[in-house]
């Protein structure tokens, strides 16, 4: 059965179009009806055009009447407009059965709409870097949206690395703790505005990319210094990619960074090696879902049950 594919851009220019034009033939390939939003290519600076034309276009994402409403890349744009951003348009469009999906810079938006409104939006792909990858779009990724469009989806699983194997025999089953988080940066920057969910009792995910170890420790720090991570009752991380290490760093790396945070947060497990992050293979997450986790050994489980009311 065909689904309805809204592709808009809320943040960044689209500047790598042939990953475009293959991420739009790929859904397509897939048996999707697919519509372009007609500001996705535009480009003003670093943006898919000024702060009015994204506004517009995610008013447009909102009305479209799509199944899901993906976007065509991150970068940066979302965080300029969060006060202007169309909150009460997006929840009625996810009640009517939108999925609004996206990482990256769509942390803010997801973000400001859970707090603002409690709605429900994904953790996933986007166009350009996902369904339009050079070596084609993971087999993984591609299950995982297609059992949030056919509504199949209850869940996801991974393994912990060998060196976190502790943790996993460690972790007493969490009940009903909302999901929440996203790309690490743009979450810090949100620290102390309206826009930023005050989570208690969560699992918060995170995820970075070019962000180097210490960068990746001063942002975490900065979250537990203003309580945030004692507050939650796991915190996950997944893929932090695309940094280099320096003959500065003498050892010190991200394995470095997750046994420090462990030893400050003894009572807050920290789960590592989620398939989600800027890499090919990852995972579709509620984010704003309530979710059970659970670990057998290294095998943790992540379930949010039936989230499907709408039927189209």
């Amino acid at each position: 059965m065909s689904k309805h594919i809204y592709i808009y851009s809320p943040s960044s220019a689209v500047r790598d179009k042939a990953a475009f034009k293959r991420g739009v033939k790929r859904l397509k390939a897939l048996g999707h009806e697919v519509e372009v939003d007609e500001s996705a290519l535009k480009s003003q600076q670093r943006f898919a055009g000024d702060d009015a034309t994204r506004l517009a276009a995610i008013g447009r994402a909102a009305a479209s009447g799509a199944d899901a409403a993906l976007i065509s890349r991150g970068g940066y744009g979302l965080t300029r407009i969060l006060d202007a951003l169309p909150y009460k348009a997006i929840a009625k469009a996810i009640e009517r059965g939108t999925e609004f999906i996206g990482l990256s810079d769509f942390t803010a938006l997801q973000c400001a709409l859970l707090v603002k409104t409690g709605a429900v939006s994904w953790a996933g792909p986007a166009v350009g870097e996902d369904f339009g990858a050079e070596a084609g779009a993971d087999d993984i990724m591609e299950a995982c949206f297609d059992d949030l469009l056919y509504g199949q989806g209850e869940g996801t699983g991974w393994r912990l690395p060998a060196r976190d194997a502790a943790v996993g025999e460690g972790l007493r089953g969490i009940h009903g703790a909302p999901l929440w988080g996203g790309n690490l940066c743009v979450l810090t920057a949100l620290l102390g505005t309206p826009y930023f969910p005050a989570v208690d009792k969560g699992v918060l995910f995170l995820e970075d990319v070019n962000e180097h170890p210490y960068r990746v420790e001063r942002m975490l720090d900065q979250l537990r210094h203003a309580g945030v991570l004692a507050r939650q009752k796991a915190v996950v991380l997944g893929q932090f990619t695309g940094y280099k290490k320096s003959a500065h760093d003498r050892g010190f790396g991200l394995p470095g960074v997750v046994e420090r945070l462990r030893s400050l947060l003894p009572k807050v497990p920290i789960l590592t090696g989620l398939p989600f992050g800027h890499v090919p293979t990852k995972v579709l997450l509620p984010f704003g879902a309530k979710v059970e986790l659970a670990a057998d050994g290294r095998d943790i489980f992540m379930v949010w049950g039936h989230r499907h009311a709408h039927a189209h």
